[in-house]
């Protein structure tokens, strides 16, 4: 039911009395709005920090000469850009935001099981971040992302130590906040809400939840290694000193590509929602969507060998890896096939998040079918190490990850702060994304299909023309992803009143007050329905109740 008013009691409000009180209610608090509000600040500040550094490695491929930076500032400007964007932002962003505001709120709970523990992860995650910034600061690193031995380990004379420190640290909190995910889901779930009556939100972060149980260690021992190796010369990765360069890449992909759906498990549980919601229909497939996260989740496992196809490993072993590559295509291939049949005869409401959903869908089967052809051992020979694997990878990461954070962002933000924003500048900042992102990466596909290699800052001069495209396409990016922090900052002083459910959506979050109060629910709710319980008719009542000036 809609107010004119936000309510009185709500988590944003408190009774400090002084700036201090008022600081100390924020930093100490457990309740898990708040930790998530707390995250949505510190996420969004190393997303401008890791955009920063991706506008100046466009800006450096402008020209084929490499005439702005040394190769070896533009070395630590990539690696700045890799190590901050998916350590400290792609991985965390949508569990840690949306997961932690939404979870309880989901199943009728008054918070998380460990609400203690949800803060500490949230101190670890920004003293994680906090090493990976004065790494930067004194000079960064140069190793890429990915770490690789021996150079990180050996050779390299940059602050390895400091910035592995920082992904360590990282990683503690990204366990702990799937140990609460997955404890809050078994134990605290409100009568009548069974397995099969769960938001598709909620089974995505229940499967993202034993990934980072699972594979997390696994990263940190690997990194924790090259840290021993690198201070105290254990030979373990190094062949000088009798390690194995071959064990660090099977160890970090183990991780890495299971990491893939950390990113990518919780925006599609955020696009299951605002398909369902903006077709007015029950999500088609329901059971089909909730399993195929967990297949996602186990084959996951098993198909890290695809990266190290030209590593000399066995001719057998890739075999094997590109059967199973191909086999985790299917699940992901089930949630689009059932989102499409969601939106046929639905009610479609062009929406903001319903904007950003569809752009998810679409830039999203781009970035799985041109990894199907990664998946191929014979291609894959072929474009390592191009361009096309770095338009392949940002298509399933920004557009996948980014497009569905920002569509749950909009659709949720009357939940979290009780206020619209300006539809208007919302769908245009949602155009604008999709253009610039397809300016800036579509072109790479081509790059790197010619033969332009990655990381790379000097190239032959006939790959300007698409490299200026790209970086065109960057800077209206650039400005899509500012669009948004306007408006929506404005809404929070000026924003219409949202009321307990402006959508119109089902699920237990928007039958308490926006924002909820600090325990969530006046009393706890009993579930008599299923998720998605929109009467068969809502899509034909909507679309006759439309008229021209109506919300699109």
């Amino acid at each position: 039911m809609a107010t004119l008013s936000l309510p009185q009691s709500s988590y944003i409000r408190d009774n400090s009395r002084t700036f201090i009180e008022w600081l100390k209610s924020w930093l100490l608090t457990v309740d898990h709005k708040r930790i998530a509000i707390l995250y949505l600040l510190a996420i969004n500040f190393f997303f401008l920090l890791g955009g920063l550094a991706a506008t100046l490695v466009r800006v450096e491929l402008i020209t084929p000469q490499g005439d702005l930076m040394s190769s070896d500032v533009y070395n630590r400007a990539f690696t700045l850009h890799g190590v901050i964007m998916v350590f400290f932002f792609l991985i965390p962003s949508i569990p840690a935001v949306l997961g932690n505001f939404l979870v309880p709120l989901m199943i009728g709970a008054r918070d998380l099981a460990f609400p203690r523990l949800n803060l500490l992860s949230w101190y670890l995650y920004m003293i994680g971040g906090i090493f990976a910034l004065i790494a930067a600061v004194f000079g960064g690193v140069d190793t890429g992302w990915t770490f690789y031995t021996p150079f990180s380990s050996t050779y390299s004379n940059s602050n390895v130590v400091m910035t592995i420190t920082g992904a360590f640290i990282m990683g503690f909190s990204s366990i702990l906040t799937g140990l609460n995910f997955i404890v809050t889901i078994h134990k605290m779930r409100a009568p009548g809400l069974t397995w099969f009556r769960l938001p598709l939100f909620i089974w995505a972060n229940y499967a993202t939840s034993i990934i980072q149980i699972l594979a997390t260690p696994v990263l940190g021992i690997a990194l924790l290694l090259v840290i021993v190796e690198r201070l105290w010369g254990v030979g373990i990765y190094d062949p000088a000193l009798g390690g194995d360069p071959l064990l660090f890449q099977h160890l970090f992909w183990f991780y890495s590509h299971p990491a893939v759906y950390i990113m990518i498990l919780p925006a599609m549980g955020v696009i299951s929602e605002l398909i369902s919601t903006f077709s007015r229909k029950r999500i088609f497939g329901y059971e089909f969507i909730a399993f195929s996260s967990i297949a996602i989740a186990i084959l996951g496992f098993l198909v890290w060998g695809h990266h190290m196809f030209v590593s000399s490993q066995s001719v057998y072993a890739g075999l094997i890896f590109s059967f199973i590559t191909m086999l985790v295509a299917i699940p992901s291939a089930i949630k689009v096939f059932n989102w499409t049949a969601t939106l046929y005869k639905g009610s479609i409401s062009y929406r903001t998040p319903m904007l950003y959903a569809l752009g998810f869908i679409g830039l999203f089967v781009i970035g799985g079918l041109t990894g199907i052809f990664l998946g191929v051992t014979a291609v894959d020979l072929h474009v390592t190490d191009t361009y096309f694997v770095v338009a392949h990878f940002h298509y399933v990461m920004v557009g996948g990850t980014i497009m569905a954070y920002l569509g749950g962002i909009h659709f949720w933000w009357p939940k979290m702060t009780g206020r619209m924003y300006n539809e208007t500048w919302g769908s245009i900042a949602a155009l604008i994304i999709f253009v610039g992102f397809n300016m800036t990466f579509f072109p790479q596909f081509i790059l790197g299909y010619l033969g332009m290699p990655r990381r790379y800052h000097v190239y032959p001069p006939e790959f300007q023309v698409l490299h200026v495209m790209s970086t065109a396409g960057a800077s209206i990016l650039a400005i899509g992803f500012i669009v948004p922090l306007i408006y929506l900052g404005i809404s929070l002083w000026k924003g219409r009143i949202a009321g307990d459910n402006p959508w119109g959506a089902t699920g237990l979050e928007w039958k308490t007050s926006s924002p909820p109060p600090t325990h969530n629910f006046d009393k706890t709710p009993i579930v008599t329905e299923e998720a998605y319980a929109y009467p068969p008719e809502a899509a034909e009542r909507d679309a006759a109740s439309w008229r021209p000036g109506s919300p699109l």
